[in-house]
């Protein structure tokens, strides 16, 4: 697989074949509602309740920027909860994207989507509300996952670049 594939339509309905994780990125404050997560939620609740959880128990676990968490929500679909921004607000500290919290995550999903034998399937992470720039994502991605032989393909749902 040679760099990304740019598909149309739809980041949570693959149509590939095999093993498939859907990535996304999330807040660092516990914050679910606006956004990507609204199509994941509409699939399933899974990816939801296991975010919440993760952030209300953070003293006892992971959770913090970089971190990633898989969850399984049919036998062949896991949704990649990869915590890449800070808080939901533009403010005196910029955008709320965290490309080195993003390139972390990617780093340990590259790893778990390798153990998997999956394909990775993501809208344009980072570039939505959390304020970031595509150019400064992308070359993430085809570092931590194409670079290692990791089919992904990201899906545009009827917006332009950015």
């Amino acid at each position: 697989m040679s760099g990304i594939t740019y598909v149309r339509g739809d980041a949570t309905a693959p149509s590939v074949k095999g093993v498939k994780v859907i990535a996304h990125v999330c807040n660092d404050i516990g914050g679910w509602g606006r956004g990507f997560v609204l199509a994941v939620s509409r699939r399933w609740p899974e990816p939801e309740a296991a975010y919440r959880a993760w952030h209300r128990d953070r003293a006892e676990n992971d959770f913090a920027l970089g971190a990633l968490q898989l969850v399984r929500v049919e036998p062949y679909v896991w949704v990649a909860n990869m915590v890449g921004q800070r808080g939901i607000r533009t403010g005196s500290k910029g955008v709320p994207v965290r490309y080195e919290a993003i390139d972390t995550a990617l780093g340990r999903l590259a790893d778990r989507v390798i153990a998997l034998d999956a394909s990775v399937h993501l809208p344009r992470i980072g570039c939505g509300l959390a304020g970031g720039k595509w150019s400064r994502v992308e070359p993430l991605i085809e570092e931590r996952l194409v670079a290692r032989g990791i089919e992904v393909m990201v899906y545009d749902h009827g917006e332009g670049p950015s």
